[in-house]
């Protein structure tokens, strides 16, 4: 789980970059695909159309012809002044006798007016006269006749010739309800308007939906409904007599569109719906397509899918590298500039990859060199002030220290100490001519150790021997350079603050060599103190002092001059003495 985050970390980038372009690939795969399915399908839908616009004007002729043929008819017997003689006049059983002979020739004349159709003419008079071509054909009694719904709405509209729809119930139960369409019309004067009978032209459904079988098949039906939407006529034969209300509903939502198709569910079914007006009729002509049937081998969908599958594929696999080689390098980048401080910032960063990346990679090593440039700066102006600060310090003799030396020299003179005098005074030009004569800043440890013993002496001539001082220096060290007065202080701290107790003791001066690392080390074993860890003591009392340089002074001179890995430590305990630790580098006099 940690190297996933690590990782997950340093190319985050690179993921949210990759998902984004997942994302947005197969969404718009997607949104493309559909797209064209839709587009397929609509466009399909639109040349079709046009070629189911002919066969609807193929069918349209077909009820206009038969409707022309029933309008010929219907004139024909409203003109014979015969029939409406026959259908006005009260006539005895002779004279109807004769009426029906003079009928049947008539009505034969009539009737080759509609002989290229299954169709009948049934006449009724106010007389109660009634003639028909074949009473069988539609069978009805003349009484239902005068009752029927047929013949009073007919009779409201007595100028227009009317289809309607009419059901004849079974007669038993193996056989089906008879299903006809009734072309009706009231015969009337055309002086007075005086209606004098109802003539009928009855045609069975199943020769009426002839006109369009031919172009029906399966998913491919034909609706033929009236005004309050009831199917009159259909290849679904299961349908006819029912109500159907929503096809006229989307006509009547679609009258003022261009196209004269919709796609709607109708009987559970999604169908390409195309539709016609018959005025002749006065009915609606519908064709309804099944979408599935007509579209769904159009387009190979399973084929496109696994098309698309391998294209979204190549599209990430393509992706996918460019995304890698775009954010490798910025990645990259990234983690060198977040591990730059484990180098201290002395590492350049590579400039590769993109032209952004490179650019940041040599603005970044740029920054790197100003920093270092101001670090220079600011380490070289540190110690350049430091050392001016200890140099001043070098050159401030502690005139408490001059008094008291010069006082016990004029003491051993009037002593008759002049042998000590004379030694004393050596050791004090000495140590005058290293301190404030040498203006080097390092000299060698043969040097130092000739400071530290004239400094010594002069100390033990002032205040007795009683703190014994000894010098263990490693011969192959005496050349090495170390920091002017480095020691000085430890010593001086040894004799005025580590015998407070103790009467008597010594001190023991340490320089050898570790590798590349010079060690010197001052121990004593007075009297010991409490320190805290990693913490130099301040000093107590600067009376005494040679110079004001103090410990402290020395560790930060150290660091300032060879790093933070040397300085000094110190160790103590109370009782039993105190060691100070000095870690330098070796430097030898070239």
């Amino acid at each position: 789980m940690n190297i996933f985050k690590k990782y997950f970390k340093h190319n985050g980038l690179f993921f949210i970059m990759f998902s984004i372009s997942v994302i947005s690939i197969i969404s718009v795969s997607i949104i493309i695909t559909w797209t064209t399915f839709r587009m397929s399908e609509q466009f399909f839908i639109d040349k079709f159309s046009i070629t189911n616009a002919k066969v609807m004007d193929q069918i349209k002729d077909s009820f206009e012809s038969y409707n022309y043929s029933i309008v010929l008819a219907s004139n024909n017997i409203l003109q014979s002044g015969t029939i409406r003689r026959i259908m006005t006049e009260e006539q005895s059983n002779r004279q109807k006798m004769n009426s029906f002979y003079q009928m049947s020739e008539q009505m034969k004349r009539i009737k080759s007016n509609v002989d290229a159709y299954e169709t009948e003419i049934i006449v009724t008079g106010i007389n109660g006269m009634s003639y028909a071509t074949n009473r069988p054909y539609w069978m009805i009694s003349d009484e239902e006749l005068k009752t029927h719904n047929i013949t009073n709405v007919s009779m409201q509209n007595p100028k227009r010739l009317i289809y309607q729809h009419d059901r004849r119930m079974k007669e038993t139960k193996n056989k089906e309800d008879e299903q006809y369409i009734i072309a009706t019309k009231p015969l009337m004067e055309r002086i007075s308007g005086t209606i004098y009978g109802m003539m009928y032209f009855p045609i069975h459904e199943s020769e009426f939906k002839k006109f369009y079988t031919n172009y029906t098949s399966i998913g491919n039906d034909v609706y033929v409904l009236d005004k309050t939407g009831m199917i009159i006529s259909s290849n679904k034969t299961d349908f006819i007599g029912e109500k159907a209300e929503e096809l006229l509903q989307y006509v009547k939502e679609n009258e003022n569109k261009s196209e004269n198709y919709i796609v709607k569910e109708f009987k559970g079914t999604d169908s390409i719906i195309f539709w016609e007006y018959i005025p002749s009729l006065d009915m609606y002509l519908f064709n309804l397509i099944d979408q599935k049937t007509a579209i769904g081998d159009l387009i190979n969908k399973k084929q496109i899918a696994i098309i698309l599958f391998f294209i979204v594929v190549i599209a990430l696999i393509i992706v996918f590298i460019i995304s890698r080689r775009m954010t490798n390098s910025l990645s990259t980048l990234v983690k060198q500039i977040s591990d730059a401080s484990k180098y201290d910032f002395d590492q350049y960063v590579s400039v590769s990859g993109t032209y952004e990346t490179r650019q940041i990679g040599k603005a970044f090593n740029i920054m790197l060199d100003e920093l270092h440039d101001y670090l220079e700066k600011l380490v070289l102006y540190q110690k350049q002030k430091r050392n001016a600060e200890l140099a001043a310090l070098q050159q401030q003799i502690n005139p408490h220290f001059l008094y008291n030396t010069l006082t016990s020299i004029k003491f051993m003179i009037q002593q008759g100490g002049k042998g000590e005098a004379e030694e004393t005074i050596n050791s004090l030009i000495s140590l005058l001519q290293n301190t404030i004569g040498n203006v080097c800043e390092t000299i060698t440890v043969e040097q130092e150790m000739n400071n530290l013993k004239n400094y010594v002496l002069i100390n033990q001539k002032r205040y007795g021997d009683r703190i014994k001082v000894n010098y263990l220096v490693s011969p192959d060290c005496l050349q090495h350079r170390i920091p002017k007065l480095i020691l000085q202080p430890f010593i001086e701290n040894s004799f005025f603050h580590g015998f407070n107790n103790k009467t008597t003791g010594f001190i023991n001066v340490m320089v050898w060599q570790e590798r590349d690392t010079l060690i010197c080390e001052v121990m004593d074993n007075g009297d010991g103190m409490e320190i805290s860890t990693n913490k130099l003591p301040a000093t107590k009392s600067k009376k005494q002092h040679f110079t004001g340089i103090g410990v402290k002074n020395v560790h930060e001179r150290i660091q300032i001059l060879y790093g933070h890995q040397y300085g000094v430590t110190i160790s103590s305990e109370v009782g039993q003495g105190t060691r100070i630790k000095i870690t330098l580098p070796t430097e030898t006099v070239s």
